[in-house]
């Protein structure tokens, strides 16, 4: 197996030691270790062994696969639809199930079978239906809305060379339009997870992949119970996180591409940000602390709030203070590493709070605005200032107020959906930040290490 090195990973002075993955590790490398890493980096083809399955667990290394013991014969396509939609042709050992469409049925190729459920249960029970009728050893689940090229399930399937790999899904970019939705989401698209690999786990860069095209081994799927058919929304978070919690490894590959429809009226498009935010209620319940709106150093939570109450010149302090508190934590750190660890540290925590504000607690900083300056003062930073270094980062064909504008109404309706399931639900969790000094671990992987 040949791997490809995370950009994050760097070396440490002295040798030993290397630092990268998702969360962000420390590893210690005997001789032997540092060998490795070089053959590594210099594509050699290796086995398995300790130090690689540590690496790829934490994110630092990636497998790039070329071949596997699977075929397109070995997989079988499922498609739950619902109305009159019409079914692309996805393969030769194609079901689509009919979710209790009331009026109009689902337009499908000669050779699909139709699989008609009595009642509505969603797109998870629909999987279901699909599921027990599939004989091969691999399963794929597409959407209605879902575009693929030739050779996409060739691009996936090599991964599962790995036994441990019980799931693989590609890049999901918003097919190319013309309305403003659809340039909005060619940069912006809540199912991009972007262009580096990853083993999927939550709290981590690609905490989760949707089901809009994905491919699982039917036995694995089989062991954790399949999807939780009574979610609505969200089940296919919570099938991924159930896998990896089962000891299987779920993979990101985005050199593989498929393309999947934007709502193309501002109704549906807002509905469709709520419920995915409404699906926080029950993940949460399912999976505490994978859905904290924010997780963050309570060091660098201190910083922004010291700057939030006008007070600079203390949070410059609190913030050097860190510096010096991480190179006594990890004395073998060089003192320009740990500069630049808390300089980015404070900066990226920055903007995920300023995001926390607009997207899952703007509904507490709106009120709070009502009676006070500095809070207003917040808000408008918090919503206008990201939102314009990655208008002009990306550089979408939007004008500016156009994209802060659409991207305010995104934040806003996922944000309304995460209070509405938090309260449907009975819970807390998503509204609450999980703060922690790295280089120890998160409250979240805390609780998944004690299960």
């Amino acid at each position: 197996m040949k791997y490809q090195i995370d950009r994050s990973l760097q070396d440490l002075p002295g040798g030993r030691q290397v630092m990268g993955g998702s969360p962000l590790k420390i590893f210690t490398l005997t001789s032997g270790g540092q060998r490795m890493l070089q053959r590594l980096r210099a594509g050699e083809d290796l086995g398995r062994n300790v130090l690689i399955d540590r690496l790829e667990l934490g994110g630092a290394i990636h497998p790039t696969p070329t071949t596997g013991p699977y075929s397109r014969d070995d997989v079988t396509v499922v498609v739950p639809a619902y109305g009159a939609v019409r079914i692309a042709d996805f393969g030769p050992r194609l079901i689509v199930v009919d979710d209790a469409s009331p009026a109009g049925r689902p337009t499908v190729p000669a050779h699909a079978t139709v699989l008609r459920r009595e009642t509505n249960g969603g797109p998870g029970a629909a999987r279901m239906t699909g599921l027990a009728a599939v004989t091969t050893p691999l399963v794929a689940f597409v959407d209605v809305d879902v575009t693929v090229d030739e050779g996409w399930l060739e691009g996936l399937l090599p991964h599962f060379a790995d036994e441990r790999v019980a799931l693989v899904a590609p890049r999901v970019r918003a097919s190319p339009g013309s309305s403003v939705f659809a340039t909005f989401e060619q940069v912006r698209s809540p199912l991009d997870l972007g262009d580096e690999p990853a083993s999927v786990r939550a709290r981590t860069r690609v905490s989760y992949v949707p089901s809009a095209a994905i491919v699982v081994r039917v036995d694995a799927l089989g062991s954790i119970g399949g999807f939780d058919e009574a979610l609505r929304t969200g089940e296919d978070v919570d099938m991924v996180w159930r896998l990896v919690r089962g000891g299987y490894i779920a993979r990101y590959e985005p050199s593989i591409v498929v393309h999947h429809d934007v709502r193309q009226d501002l109704r549906a498009w807002l509905t469709q940000r709520s419920g995915y935010g409404q699906s926080a209620g029950p993940l949460a319940r399912r999976h505490p602390g994978a859905l904290a709106p924010l997780g963050v150093s309570g060091w660098s939570a201190a910083v922004w709030a010291l700057i939030g109450l006008g007070q600079p010149v203390a949070a410059v302090a609190v913030a050097a203070g860190t510096a010096v508190a991480l190179t006594k934590k990890l004395p073998n750190l060089p003192r320009k590493t740990a500069l630049n660890l808390v300089r980015f540290g404070h900066l990226g925590a920055g903007k995920q709070i300023a995001s926390a504000i607009t997207r899952t607690w703007w509904p507490v900083a709106v009120v709070a605005a009502l009676f006070s300056k500095r809070a207003r003062r917040i808000l408008l930073v918090s919503a206008v200032v990201p939102a314009l270094l990655d208008w002009r980062s990306e550089r979408p064909a939007l004008h500016p107020v156009r994209y802060l504008a659409l991207r305010l109404l995104d934040d806003g309706s996922y944000g309304f959906g995460v209070w509405k399931g938090a309260w449907l639900a009975r819970t807390a969790e998503p509204l609450v930040p999980d703060l922690t000094s790295w280089p120890r671990p998160s409250r979240f992987e805390r609780r998944s290490s004690a299960q």
